[in-house]
């Protein structure tokens, strides 16, 4: 593996590490209800202890590959900054909250939708637009999140270039 690989999958992580801490800091503050990791985990269960630990592993993973479209994008770009990252995460993050979460109850198997209620096999509440559903900060700390993402890949890029060329 080289030693380029082994550091996009390290700032991934790095990356991951931080706005995990951000969105669940924010869920645990009171501010939000989101958590990203819980919702993909009941994707595969029902258990809501195996749905928190399937899921943070998920989304960790998703976090590292999510880490090699940033760098593609800022390769294709020609741009190695910490605000190109931000730029990216915030946009990633809109997107998040206003195309990708309220499509959501379409395809999860345990989410009630907002066009039909719980029942018992839907019992999740659906996220709505910008996930205001699970608290009005949802959006903020979802942004921040998102943007300290690519802040983190982005400074990382930055780095990289000052040391190597």
């Amino acid at each position: 593996m080289s030693g380029s690989l082994l550091h996009l999958m390290l700032w991934g992580l790095i990356a991951t590490v931080a706005m995990t801490s951000i969105l669940e800091g924010s869920r645990g503050l009171g501010f939000s209800r989101l958590s990203l990791p819980f919702l993909l985990g009941t994707f595969f269960t029902g258990q809501r202890r195996w749905a928190v630990i399937t899921g943070f592993a998920i989304y960790t993973i998703g976090g590292w590959l999510f880490a090699f479209v940033y760098f593609w994008l800022f390769e294709s770009v020609g741009i190695f900054t910490w605000w190109f990252g931000g730029l990216a995460g915030l946009v990633h993050g809109i997107f998040l909250l206003v195309a990708a979460l309220p499509l959501l109850p379409l395809v999860h198997p345990h989410m009630a939708s907002e066009y039909h209620g719980a029942s018992t096999t839907r019992q999740l509440e659906p996220p709505g637009f910008l996930a205001m559903n699970y608290g009005y900060h949802t959006p903020l700390s979802t942004l921040l999140g998102q943007t300290v993402y690519g802040v983190t890949l982005g400074g990382f890029m930055q780095l990289q270039q000052a040391m190597f060329h």
